[in-house]
């Protein structure tokens, strides 16, 4: 099978194309691969190369990490026209609906935006250390990039409202428990686990499995809601608190 790896082509990725399949590396690991802007337009990137010619997509994270969560210093600076753009809810948006199915292979943490990520992707697999969690709220705004719609199909209301307004994370058992993960796999197992389960898939019909794809994937009032609500918090003074208190680690009073 031909295999090229295109790291040196991206600033925050590690890419390794193969004849059906796109490996995405996360590949921030001084940030513990918090999603950037650069990282955001990197990955639009990759989707419209997926777009153009579908093949199945295998994301993860580099140094016993998925994503940690968004980068709170550009947060920060983001207002009320960002959160309108829906800069991460748009990126997220575009990977669930990539023609052929996603998955995420989840090691250490996906906390906010890293959460959301792998919420987006049809399956994911995930080490004995994952970790699941949107503390969006304790910063002052929401998880508007998908958690508070597609973590309530995937898991259930109830359990949804446990992480998203309790601040309840799941460890990688409650996570299969809740159906959010298909398998907990060793560290040093999760890549070949992931690979079969592509291999499974590459031996379907592409067109039956971009067909099946698109049936049970429904529309609803999203992201447009998500983005709504955003533009009001990132507006808000609590929120300029409460994230300028995470970047110098301090208590808001």
């Amino acid at each position: 099978m031909r295999e090229a790896t295109m790291t040196g082509a991206f600033e925050t990725l590690a890419v390794t194309e193969r004849d059906d399949r796109t490996v995405v590396e996360l590949h921030r690991p001084e940030a513990r691969n918090a999603i950037n802007a650069t990282m955001v337009e990197e990955l639009h990137a990759v989707c419209a190369d997926l777009e153009r010619r579908p093949r199945l997509l295998l994301l993860t994270g580099r140094g016993g990490v998925f994503a940690a969560g968004a980068d709170i210093g550009e947060l920060l600076e983001r207002g009320r026209d960002e959160a309108l753009a829906g800069i991460n809810s748009r990126l997220f948006d575009r990977i669930a609906r990539l023609p052929l199915p996603t998955c995420a292979a989840v090691d250490g943490y996906a906390l906010g935006g890293g959460a959301e990520l792998a919420y987006a992707c049809d399956i994911r697999l995930a080490t004995p250390s994952a970790v699941f969690g949107n503390p969006e709220p304790g910063l002052g705004i929401l998880a508007a990039a998908g958690a508070c719609w597609r973590l309530g199909d995937l898991v259930g209301r109830s359990v949804a409202k446990q992480v998203l307004l309790g601040g309840r994370t799941l460890d990688a058992a409650a996570a299969e428990r809740f159906g959010l993960i298909a398998e907990i796999v060793p560290p040093a197992d999760l890549l070949d686990h992931a690979h079969r389960l592509l291999d499974r898939m590459a031996r379907s019909a592409p067109s039956a499995l971009r067909l099946t794809k698109l049936v049970l994937d429904a529309d609803g009032p999203h992201p447009l809601a998500d983005d709504l609500a955003q533009a009001i918090l990132f507006e808000s003074e609590e929120k300029q608190t409460r994230m300028r208190a995470f970047l110098t680690r301090k208590t808001p009073s």
